[in-house]
């Protein structure tokens, strides 16, 4: 089987997509297939958490951007600089300027305005880590990416996640990405490339209209795209509206998970749910979707991806809005 990439996405967080990863994961090794697992959200990763991962193999600091700062000895205090920073970086602390290292967003404005050209950069700053697991105690590696607090572009540090889990796969086998929660940079950088997307949604309207954002961004990069709708029960009504959505845009639902108090109780315990309780209604409604996905995806892949792929991409474009500094 050729390499091909599986993206578990949402547009709503708290939906239970890293919990299905994880079970998705684990059956998919036990039944053969080489696997190798991402975490793409950067900002709050939590795969590990649900593989037991207790210790990484290696971390590597990952290097971008760049950060303003002041040098005292020139700076006039004309404040200048605060009036034209578009992020509201510059502060006044002890009666001099600084720059919050966790605000700046290295853009130069400052330093273009600066009359006296007191401000310099530090350049390929440490904005995060990509994290190594050889093989979790499932049997499959695990490269997790994790962001520093206030550091910009997380989209580019998935990517990197992405290239490093992809080398690993080598040419055959399932990459598996737990993507991040919205429509933003980290989860763009992991549809980017990829032939599926198992979008995860809950019966409310809050998730239902959050699913048909990202469902737009699969539609831009030409995505087959799946449904899986946990808790199903709670609420039979919205079932009924994400059916209706589901079949006027040719994606199919391929699982209903039940609401069960054993899935918080599995994270607890650091285990896939399908690990800690395998005969509870949940565990057996995965392993009957990972079931469809071994045969009707990855059995023929390209029939798949033909039936269900857009018919014509939909070009997603993003409304750029200025931070407002109030």
């Amino acid at each position: 089987m050729v390499a091909i990439e599986l993206v578990v996405a949402s547009g709503k967080g708290g939906v239970g997509k890293s919990t299905i990863s994880g079970s998705l994961a684990v059956l998919l090794a036990k039944d053969g297939f080489k696997l190798v697992t991402a975490d793409a959200d950067a900002e709050e990763p939590n795969l590990h958490i649900v593989l037991g991962v207790d210790k990484w193999d290696r971390v590597e600091d990952y290097h971008e951007g760049r950060t303003a700062y002041i040098l005292q000895e020139k700076c006039t205090k004309c404040n200048i600089c605060a009036e034209v920073c578009p992020f509201g970086a510059v502060e006044v602390v002890n009666g001099n300027y600084v720059i919050n290292e966790y605000i700046c967003e290295g853009c130069v404005t400052c330093s273009m305005a600066c009359p006296v050209k007191a401000i310099r950069y530090r350049f390929n700053v440490v904005a995060g880590h990509i994290r190594f697991v050889k093989a979790t105690r499932y049997g499959f590696p695990l490269v997790s990416g994790e962001s520093i607090p206030g550091r910009p572009n997380s989209g580019k540090l998935v990517t990197e996640v992405k290239n490093r889990a992809k080398a690993l796969l080598g040419t055959e086998g399932i990459l598996l990405l737990d993507a991040a929660a919205g429509i933003g940079c980290q989860v763009i950088s992991s549809l980017t490339g990829a032939q599926f997307a198992l979008l995860v949604v809950e019966p409310t309207k809050a998730s239902l209209n959050d699913l048909k954002r990202v469902h737009k961004l699969t539609k831009h990069f030409m995505i087959a795209s799946m449904i899986v709708i946990n808790k199903y029960d709670i609420n039979p009504d919205m079932v009924e509206e994400i059916k209706v959505y589901a079949k006027k845009e040719n994606v199919p639902i391929i699982g209903k998970i039940p609401f069960d108090e054993s899935v918080p109780r599995s994270i607890n315990m650091r285990k896939p749910v399908v690990e800690a309780f395998p005969d509870n209604p949940v565990s057996r409604e995965l392993r009957r979707i990972v079931d469809f996905i071994e045969k009707e995806i990855l059995g023929n892949w390209k029939l798949w991806y033909s039936r269900h792929r857009p018919k014509k991409p939909e070009p997603y474009i993003p409304v750029i809005i200025r931070p407002d500094r109030g």
